[in-house]
């Protein structure tokens, strides 16, 4: 096993993997992380939605180590994610050797994503892992898993109820590890996804209601790739038209403030095509346009 120093391997067999973990890992988590090899050498061979984050990254990872060569990835080139993850996706697939698929999506062209409404984010999992899911069946892959984890509950994801009706497979919220438990795991494994900060669609950006174009896609995507340029790690920049708000880790707001960045900030956001450039004083946090959201259709804005 091509485990760091943090795990030992004790056997391996046809029908089964046993690994002994030291210290650095509880033994609920080793519990689990057995579980999950188990779970995914019974599925007998796996197509993983990859997106090349610390979940999907990882699930790879355990897939091949369960699974060997019966494992392949797929990614659907997509408008609503950020140029650089879909490198960092190609080129951790590629250093994995897997063999990994690549598929051209449009998602703001489908009118359900595009007009926004709080339950977007369940017509563009269903439209990306239809895609997915038609394209493993063809290649002989029969389950198609995905990185979906036991804390994503705690958050509004009407996607995963796209994933249920689909039949697509959640492993590792199926063992119940949580997203720390997963980077504890990922960086045993010498994973170099283990500290990725968390990932979400440009669309997260946009308020529900605000209908969705290539447009705001480009400003958002441009405008966050300004403050990963200058040193920002965990941040977001959400569209209220005309207001940027900028959100970040609440321990890098200090240096945000004293970098004098603010001026090269202001001119490229406002060349963006943005007329206010706001820092919000909370701070990031997952989902930050739930907050106060009512379960009924939004009326969608032209």
């Amino acid at each position: 096993m091509a485990y760091s120093k943090a795990i030992v391997r004790l056997s391996e067999g046809a029908n089964k993997v046993v690994i002994k973990m030291t210290n650095n890992l509880s033994q609920e988590t080793e519990k689990k992380y057995q579980a999950l090899i188990h779970q995914l050498k019974n599925m007998k061979s796996v197509a993983v939605a990859f997106s090349g984050g610390v979940d999907s990254s990882f699930l790879l990872h355990a897939a091949q180590k369960a699974l060997k060569d019966q494992v392949i990835a797929i990614t659907v080139v997509a408008s609503l994610v950020p140029e650089h993850e879909q490198q960092r996706a190609i080129q951790m697939a590629k250093e994995t050797g897997v063999h990994h698929i690549l598929m051209p999506g449009k998602e703001e062209a489908e009118p359900k994503i595009a007009e926004n409404s709080v339950e977007r984010c369940y017509y563009c999992k269903k439209h990306l892992f239809t895609m997915m899911e038609q394209r493993a069946i063809e290649e002989g892959y029969v389950v198609l898993v995905d990185g979906t984890n036991i804390d994503d509950a705690q958050d509004y994801r009407p996607g995963r109820k796209a994933l249920k009706e689909l039949g697509i497979r959640s492993p590792l919220e199926e063992v119940g590890l949580t997203k720390e438990e997963i980077r504890q795991l990922s960086k045993a494994a010498g994973l170099s996804s283990w500290n990725l900060p968390a990932m979400a669609c440009l669309a997260s950006r946009i308020p529900y209601g605000t209908r969705i174009t290539k447009e705001k896609l480009k400003r958002i995507e441009t405008c966050e790739a300004l403050l990963l340029r200058l040193g920002y790690r965990e941040l977001r920049v959400r569209d209220h038209d005309q207001v940027a708000r900028i959100e970040l880790n609440p321990a890098e707001m200090t240096k945000f403030l004293q970098s004098g960045h603010q001026e090269e900030i202001i001119r490229s956001f406002k060349a963006a095509g943005f007329k206010y450039v706001t820092l919000d004083l909370e701070g990031y946090r997952m989902g930050s346009l739930n907050e106060g959201k009512v379960e009924k259709q939004l009326k969608v804005k032209s």
